[in-house]
Protein backbone atom coordinates (compact mmCIF):
# COMPACT_ATOMS: atom_id res chain seq x y z
CA UNK A 1 0.00 0.00 0.00
CA UNK A 2 1.40 3.38 -0.97
CA UNK A 3 0.85 6.57 0.93
CA UNK A 4 -2.52 8.28 0.48
CA UNK A 5 -1.93 11.97 0.12
CA UNK A 6 -4.33 14.82 0.70
CA UNK A 7 -3.94 16.81 -2.52
CA UNK A 8 -5.47 19.88 -0.93
CA UNK A 9 -3.02 20.26 1.94
CA UNK A 10 -0.32 17.71 1.11
CA UNK A 11 -0.05 16.95 4.80
CA UNK A 12 -2.23 13.92 5.50
CA UNK A 13 -0.07 11.11 4.21
CA UNK A 14 -1.06 7.68 5.48
CA UNK A 15 0.61 4.32 4.97
CA UNK A 16 1.02 1.32 7.22
CA UNK A 17 4.23 1.20 9.18
CA UNK A 18 4.83 -2.17 7.54
CA UNK A 19 5.18 -0.39 4.18
CA UNK A 20 7.75 2.01 5.63
CA UNK A 21 9.55 -0.91 7.29
CA UNK A 22 9.64 -2.93 4.05
CA UNK A 23 11.01 0.03 2.11
CA UNK A 24 13.97 0.54 4.47
CA UNK A 25 14.58 -3.20 4.87
CA UNK A 26 14.92 -3.45 1.09
CA UNK A 27 17.61 -0.77 0.98
CA UNK A 28 18.84 0.64 4.30
CA UNK A 29 19.94 4.26 4.15
CA UNK A 30 23.55 4.67 2.93
CA UNK A 31 23.92 0.90 2.36
CA UNK A 32 25.61 1.58 -1.00
CA UNK A 33 28.09 4.14 0.33
CA UNK A 34 30.92 1.60 -0.08
CA UNK A 35 31.91 -1.14 -2.50
CA UNK A 36 33.66 -3.09 0.26
CA UNK A 37 32.06 -6.19 1.79
CA UNK A 38 29.19 -5.20 4.07
CA UNK A 39 30.12 -5.76 7.70
CA UNK A 40 33.86 -5.23 7.37
CA UNK A 41 35.77 -2.38 9.00
CA UNK A 42 36.77 -1.16 5.55
CA UNK A 43 33.11 -0.99 4.56
CA UNK A 44 32.06 0.94 7.66
CA UNK A 45 34.99 3.35 7.42
CA UNK A 46 34.14 4.12 3.81
CA UNK A 47 30.42 4.55 4.54
CA UNK A 48 31.21 7.07 7.27
CA UNK A 49 33.74 8.97 5.17
CA UNK A 50 31.31 9.27 2.27
CA UNK A 51 28.34 10.24 4.44
CA UNK A 52 30.17 13.08 6.16
CA UNK A 53 31.84 14.18 2.93
CA UNK A 54 28.44 14.65 1.29
CA UNK A 55 26.73 15.89 4.48
CA UNK A 56 29.51 17.68 6.40
CA UNK A 57 27.03 19.63 8.52
CA UNK A 58 25.98 16.52 10.48
CA UNK A 59 28.90 16.28 12.95
CA UNK A 60 28.55 19.95 13.89
CA UNK A 61 24.80 19.57 14.41
CA UNK A 62 25.08 16.36 16.42
CA UNK A 63 28.05 17.74 18.40
CA UNK A 64 29.18 14.25 19.38
CA UNK A 65 31.82 15.27 21.99
CA UNK A 66 29.24 17.29 23.96
CA UNK A 67 27.45 14.08 25.00
CA UNK A 68 30.37 12.27 26.59
CA UNK A 69 29.20 10.53 29.76
CA UNK A 70 25.55 11.30 28.97
CA UNK A 71 22.52 9.30 27.83
CA UNK A 72 21.57 9.65 24.17
CA UNK A 73 18.44 8.20 22.54
CA UNK A 74 18.74 8.02 18.76
CA UNK A 75 15.47 7.53 16.91
CA UNK A 76 16.03 5.96 13.50
CA UNK A 77 19.65 4.91 13.75
CA UNK A 78 19.76 3.19 10.34
CA UNK A 79 23.06 1.38 9.86
CA UNK A 80 24.57 3.34 12.71
CA UNK A 81 26.95 6.03 11.44
CA UNK A 82 25.92 8.70 13.95
CA UNK A 83 25.26 6.03 16.58
CA UNK A 84 28.87 4.91 16.52
CA UNK A 85 30.14 8.48 16.78
CA UNK A 86 28.02 9.22 19.85
CA UNK A 87 29.40 6.05 21.45
CA UNK A 88 32.99 6.80 20.41
CA UNK A 89 32.64 10.19 22.07
CA UNK A 90 31.69 8.48 25.34
CA UNK A 91 27.88 8.58 25.35
CA UNK A 92 25.64 5.75 26.52
CA UNK A 93 23.42 5.26 23.49
CA UNK A 94 20.00 3.70 23.02
CA UNK A 95 19.39 3.32 19.28
CA UNK A 96 15.95 2.54 17.84
CA UNK A 97 15.03 1.64 14.28
CA UNK A 98 12.04 0.20 12.45
CA UNK A 99 14.21 -1.75 10.00
CA UNK A 100 15.54 -5.08 11.29
CA UNK A 101 18.00 -5.23 8.38
CA UNK A 102 19.44 -1.84 9.32
CA UNK A 103 19.71 -2.85 12.97
CA UNK A 104 21.58 -6.06 12.12
CA UNK A 105 24.17 -4.04 10.21
CA UNK A 106 24.39 -1.43 12.98
CA UNK A 107 24.94 -4.15 15.60
CA UNK A 108 27.75 -5.61 13.51
CA UNK A 109 29.21 -2.14 13.11
CA UNK A 110 29.24 -1.59 16.87
CA UNK A 111 31.13 -4.85 17.36
CA UNK A 112 33.65 -4.10 14.63
CA UNK A 113 34.24 -0.60 16.01
CA UNK A 114 34.60 -1.82 19.59
CA UNK A 115 31.74 0.19 21.10
CA UNK A 116 29.03 -2.47 21.43
CA UNK A 117 29.13 -2.16 25.22
CA UNK A 118 27.99 1.48 24.94
CA UNK A 119 24.99 0.89 22.68
CA UNK A 120 21.62 -0.75 23.25
CA UNK A 121 19.85 -1.48 19.97
CA UNK A 122 16.06 -1.74 19.96
CA UNK A 123 13.68 -2.70 17.18
CA UNK A 124 10.67 -0.42 17.28
CA UNK A 125 8.72 2.53 15.94
CA UNK A 126 8.85 6.15 17.03
CA UNK A 127 5.05 6.05 17.04
CA UNK A 128 5.09 3.56 19.94
CA UNK A 129 8.25 4.76 21.60
CA UNK A 130 7.10 4.41 25.19
CA UNK A 131 6.47 0.68 24.61
CA UNK A 132 9.91 0.11 23.15
CA UNK A 133 12.57 2.05 25.03
CA UNK A 134 13.63 2.33 28.67
CA UNK A 135 12.07 5.39 30.31
CA UNK A 136 15.15 7.02 31.81
CA UNK A 137 16.36 10.65 31.92
CA UNK A 138 17.89 11.01 28.46
CA UNK A 139 20.15 14.01 28.06
CA UNK A 140 19.62 14.08 24.29
CA UNK A 141 16.99 12.71 21.94
CA UNK A 142 18.41 12.77 18.42
CA UNK A 143 16.67 11.98 15.14
CA UNK A 144 18.21 12.89 11.80
CA UNK A 145 15.97 12.49 8.78
CA UNK A 146 13.50 10.05 10.29
CA UNK A 147 10.36 11.65 11.70
CA UNK A 148 9.26 12.88 8.27
CA UNK A 149 9.15 9.22 7.12
CA UNK A 150 6.69 7.99 9.74
CA UNK A 151 2.96 8.09 8.89
CA UNK A 152 2.06 10.24 11.92
CA UNK A 153 4.84 12.72 12.79
CA UNK A 154 2.74 14.57 15.38
CA UNK A 155 2.10 11.26 17.16
CA UNK A 156 5.84 10.63 17.05
CA UNK A 157 6.52 13.96 18.73
CA UNK A 158 3.93 13.16 21.42
CA UNK A 159 5.68 9.84 22.02
CA UNK A 160 8.99 11.66 22.42
CA UNK A 161 7.33 14.08 24.86
CA UNK A 162 6.12 11.08 26.87
CA UNK A 163 9.64 9.92 27.69
CA UNK A 164 11.34 13.26 28.31
CA UNK A 165 12.36 14.90 31.56
CA UNK A 166 13.06 18.57 32.33
CA UNK A 167 16.38 19.44 30.70
CA UNK A 168 16.17 16.82 27.96
CA UNK A 169 17.46 18.29 24.72
CA UNK A 170 16.17 17.37 21.28
CA UNK A 171 17.88 17.57 17.90
CA UNK A 172 15.84 16.61 14.86
CA UNK A 173 16.18 17.02 11.12
CA UNK A 174 13.21 17.12 8.77
CA UNK A 175 13.03 17.94 5.07
CA UNK A 176 12.54 21.47 3.82
CA UNK A 177 9.45 22.14 1.70
CA UNK A 178 10.94 25.36 0.30
CA UNK A 179 14.18 23.78 -0.88
CA UNK A 180 16.23 23.32 -4.02
CA UNK A 181 15.64 19.55 -3.71
CA UNK A 182 11.86 19.91 -3.98
CA UNK A 183 12.21 22.18 -7.00
CA UNK A 184 14.71 19.76 -8.59
CA UNK A 185 12.34 16.82 -8.08
CA UNK A 186 9.47 18.68 -9.68
CA UNK A 187 11.60 19.91 -12.60
CA UNK A 188 12.98 16.45 -13.34
CA UNK A 189 9.98 14.27 -12.46
CA UNK A 190 6.97 16.48 -13.16
CA UNK A 191 4.07 15.88 -10.82
CA UNK A 192 2.99 19.47 -10.31
CA UNK A 193 -0.61 18.32 -9.75
CA UNK A 194 0.52 16.06 -6.88
CA UNK A 195 3.52 17.80 -5.37
CA UNK A 196 3.50 15.94 -2.03
CA UNK A 197 3.22 12.53 -3.69
CA UNK A 198 5.93 13.26 -6.25
CA UNK A 199 8.32 14.54 -3.60
CA UNK A 200 7.64 11.52 -1.39
CA UNK A 201 8.35 9.04 -4.17
CA UNK A 202 11.61 10.72 -5.15
CA UNK A 203 12.86 11.98 -1.79
CA UNK A 204 15.42 9.19 -1.33
CA UNK A 205 18.01 7.36 -3.40
CA UNK A 206 15.59 4.50 -3.97
CA UNK A 207 12.32 5.69 -5.50
CA UNK A 208 8.94 4.83 -4.05
CA UNK A 209 9.33 5.95 -0.45
CA UNK A 210 5.85 5.39 1.09
CA UNK A 211 5.90 8.47 3.32
CA UNK A 212 7.87 11.70 3.18
CA UNK A 213 6.58 14.90 4.74
CA UNK A 214 8.21 18.25 4.11
CA UNK A 215 8.02 21.36 6.26
CA UNK A 216 8.56 25.07 6.13
CA UNK A 217 10.75 26.52 8.89
CA UNK A 218 7.63 27.67 10.72
CA UNK A 219 6.03 24.22 10.42
CA UNK A 220 9.19 22.46 11.62
CA UNK A 221 9.35 24.74 14.65
CA UNK A 222 5.66 24.15 15.36
CA UNK A 223 6.13 20.38 15.11
CA UNK A 224 8.82 20.40 17.79
CA UNK A 225 6.92 22.87 19.95
CA UNK A 226 3.86 20.61 19.80
CA UNK A 227 5.85 18.18 21.92
CA UNK A 228 6.31 20.75 24.66
CA UNK A 229 9.87 21.64 23.70
CA UNK A 230 11.24 25.15 23.66
CA UNK A 231 12.95 25.62 20.30
CA UNK A 232 16.39 27.14 20.75
CA UNK A 233 17.65 27.11 17.17
CA UNK A 234 16.45 26.38 13.63
CA UNK A 235 18.84 26.20 10.68
CA UNK A 236 18.78 25.11 7.05
CA UNK A 237 21.60 23.29 5.26
CA UNK A 238 22.57 20.83 2.52
CA UNK A 239 22.29 20.92 -1.23
CA UNK A 240 23.52 17.81 -3.05
CA UNK A 241 25.64 19.26 -5.91
CA UNK A 242 26.88 16.10 -7.62
CA UNK A 243 25.90 14.48 -10.88
CA UNK A 244 24.10 11.26 -9.97
CA UNK A 245 25.45 9.00 -12.79
CA UNK A 246 29.00 9.74 -11.66
CA UNK A 247 28.12 9.72 -7.95
CA UNK A 248 26.80 6.16 -8.03
CA UNK A 249 30.18 5.22 -9.52
CA UNK A 250 31.88 6.88 -6.52
CA UNK A 251 32.98 9.89 -8.54
CA UNK A 252 32.31 13.42 -7.31
CA UNK A 253 31.55 15.55 -10.37
CA UNK A 254 29.35 18.56 -9.74
CA UNK A 255 26.47 19.28 -12.09
CA UNK A 256 27.14 22.13 -14.49
CA UNK A 257 24.98 24.73 -12.73
CA UNK A 258 26.84 24.30 -9.43
CA UNK A 259 30.32 23.79 -10.86
CA UNK A 260 31.34 27.43 -11.10
CA UNK A 261 29.54 28.84 -8.07
CA UNK A 262 32.13 30.15 -5.56
CA UNK A 263 32.18 28.11 -2.31
CA UNK A 264 30.99 31.07 -0.22
CA UNK A 265 28.03 31.63 -2.54
CA UNK A 266 27.16 27.93 -2.51
CA UNK A 267 27.21 27.88 1.31
CA UNK A 268 24.88 30.89 1.33
CA UNK A 269 22.54 29.06 -1.02
CA UNK A 270 22.55 25.96 1.19
CA UNK A 271 21.52 28.02 4.19
CA UNK A 272 18.63 29.52 2.24
CA UNK A 273 17.17 26.58 0.29
CA UNK A 274 18.91 23.52 1.73
CA UNK A 275 17.07 20.19 2.01
CA UNK A 276 17.65 19.77 5.75
CA UNK A 277 15.88 21.74 8.46
CA UNK A 278 17.69 21.13 11.74
CA UNK A 279 15.88 22.01 14.95
CA UNK A 280 17.33 22.21 18.47
CA UNK A 281 15.06 22.28 21.48
CA UNK A 282 14.91 21.64 25.21
CA UNK A 283 12.22 20.42 27.59
CA UNK A 284 11.68 22.94 30.38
Amino acid sequence: MQGIICRKCGDDMTAPLTAVQSYWNARPCNILHSKEAVGTKEYFDEVEARKYFVEPHIPAFADFPAWSGKRVLEIGCGIGTDTINFARAGAEVTAVDLSEVSLDIARQRAKVMGVADRITFIHGSVETLWKNVPIVPYDLIYSFGVIHHTPNPKKAIREIWGITYPGTEIKIMVYNKLSWKVLWILLTQGGWTDVAGTVARHSEAQTGCPVTYTYTLREARALVESGGFEVTNVQVDHIFPYSIPEYVQYQYKKVWYFRHIPPAAFRWLERQVGWHIMVDGVMN
